[in-house]
């Protein structure tokens, strides 16, 4: 019966990723209905879909192993040839499985990819919870053109206060001075009322979610 279920949530989300072909710039993003919804939805459902709605790419990753295989088989599609990162986790799992793509990133003016860890995923909206607190600071999530954030099973959370709740756990009084909610690419209408995408940040977000407990 477990595996009956899991293979049921695998195939929802494999098909809320099909229907959101959409190329970008996506203009009816302010026409999505954004009520609180109770339409059975598992988390991780929710999150590929409001994530997808706003041009984030969502990659369902069933272990650590396949999601290495998909980042190499995405990073030879899109000729990347090197991706930055500065968790000292993501750099030393992908050294132990001796994967070269990814490597130590320390000047910002040449990052094409950047790569890093979250503090949580927030289902009900599609965001991504970064902070200061974590190894790439504040740079890395802003000035490279195409971000990629590694996101574990227990990082997925229903809703916002969920996030922040996870975050005083973690930091008790000790708050990192930034924490930032990122829904999809950055996007600005503020030029002649024009949307443009990647002004602010990236022009493309990936999630790579791992199905798998994260223990660091």
């Amino acid at each position: 019966m477990a595996g009956n279920a899991r293979e049921t949530i695998i195939g929802k989300i494999r098909k809320a990723l099909g229907e959101q072909s959409t190329p970008m710039p996506f203009p009816e993003a302010d026409k999505i209905n954004h009520h609180f919804l109770s339409e059975n939805l598992r988390p991780e459902e929710k999150f590929v879909q409001e994530f997808a709605a706003l041009g984030g790419k969502f990659i369902y990753c069933e272990n650590e192993q396949e999601m290495f295989q998909q980042l190499e088989a995405l990073a030879d599609t899109m000729q990347w040839t090197k991706i930055h990162a500065k968790d000292p986790f993501l750099l030393n799992v992908f050294k132990e499985n001796e994967i070269d793509l990814v490597q130590p990133g320390q000047d910002m003016s040449d990052i094409q990819v950047g790569m890093s860890l979250c503090e949580a995923l927030v289902a009900r909206t599609g965001s991504v919870l970064l902070s200061g607190g974590q190894e790439y600071g504040r740079a890395l999530p802003v000035y490279a053109p195409i971000h990629i954030t590694i996101a574990f099973a227990n990082q997925l959370v229903w809703d916002i206060s969920d996030a922040f709740t996870s975050m005083k756990e973690k930091y008790g009084n000790s708050l990192p001075s930034m924490i930032s909610l990122t829904t999809g690419p950055s996007r600005t209408a503020d030029i002649e009322k024009t949307l443009v995408v990647g002004v602010h940040g990236p022009k493309e977000v990936y999630v790579f979610f791992v199905d798998a407990n994260w223990k660091k």
